[in-house]
């Protein structure tokens, strides 16, 4: 197998992988550009995971081929609400935000696997039969060397989430929303002073967070896993919070992060049919993302600056 060939392998599958991991990254940077520190993405995508697979296995006669979609906006209003309850603690009763984001991680795994458990009598869900499949882009996937690489065997999710990551930084730099999504987060006392309504929109930011987060798991479960169980969202969100961290707070970079750690899951995954990866041992390239993750972090954190007001409450005419 050729270094191209190798290429041609991997870098599918970690556009594929890093799609779910984007959605969710802009997520928290719509949210922690608010000012409101977001650890629940994890369970956002667990919640989301969960009802985008329930959904598609009941609604699977009913909409056909178009089932992946639609339970891609059942998951995104479950994880939406969820995620209310994140923004009423952190911005109404000015609880920690930290815990506020652990205490949704456990509420969202103990009651996703308590439904599970209560409604198919065992610890995981059928598989779905309708799911999101792979595809050749017409015309463009003919082209040498970028064809194979980019739009080969590519699902519409990945073209969706590079999509959302451009809209994201569109609408965060470029409109009147972002602007005042900004303000709020570097100096709510300012923005609140000029009219914004701080509150409002750092409800808006964690409802956007939220809603980001929930299609993300459900294209996770939907494409990866197609069944959800306890190990179905196993740190994928805290991978996103690192790709946003890592992204600078940023869109694209979150974007671009997001890539880099699909690219070490998709090695994890994939590493073991790669003549020149095989002989590593399974166990040191299913570690591979998370330490990717922590080496990134430990190296990068102490140079990236987060919003001058994120993780902190705002009390009207507090200075």
């Amino acid at each position: 197998m050729s270094f191209l060939d190798v290429l041609y392998f991997i870098i599918p599958s970690a556009i594929f992988y890093a799609a779910p991991l984007i959605l969710v990254a802009i997520g928290g940077v719509f949210s922690e550009r608010s000012g409101v520190v977001n650890i629940g993405l994890e369970g956002l995508m667990v919640i989301g995971a969960f009802v985008g697979i329930l959904f598609n296995l009941l609604f699977a006669d009913t909409f056909g081929a178009a089932t992946p979609w639609i339970s891609l906006i059942a998951a995104m209003v479950a994880a939406l609400l969820l995620s209310l309850l994140h923004a009423v603690a952190s911005i109404s009763f000015r609880a920690d935000q930290v815990v506020s984001g652990v205490a949704i991680n456990l509420l969202a795994v103990a009651l996703s696997l308590y439904l599970v458990k209560r409604i198919f009598d065992k610890g995981q869900t059928d598989f779905i039969t309708e799911r999101f499949s792979r595809y050749n882009v017409p015309f463009l996937s003919d082209i040498p060397v970028i064809g194979p690489l980019f739009f080969t065997s590519v699902y519409n999710t990945s073209f969706f989430a590079i999509g959302v990551a451009f809209v994201a930084w569109f609408i965060i730099y470029k409109t009147p929303f972002g602007l005042r999504l900004r303000a709020v987060g570097e100096h709510p006392m300012a923005a609140d002073t000029m009219g914004i309504n701080v509150a409002k929109m750092r409800y808006v930011a964690v409802m956007i967070s939220g809603a980001l987060a929930g299609i993300g798991g459900a294209i996770y479960a939907q494409t990866i896993t197609n069944d959800f169980g306890h190990a179905t969202i196993n740190g994928q969100g805290f991978m996103a919070l690192a790709a946003m961290i890592f992204g600078k707070w940023h869109p694209l970079g979150a974007m671009g992060a997001a890539l880099f750690f699909g690219f070490a899951q998709s090695l994890s995954i994939v590493g073991s049919s790669i003549p020149i990866i095989q002989e590593i041992p399974n166990v040191f390239l299913l570690i591979l993302p998370y330490v990717l993750t922590i080496f990134a972090l430990a190296g990068f954190i102490g140079r990236a600056n987060a919003p001058l007001a994120n993780g902190k409450p705002y009390i009207k005419g507090q200075r």
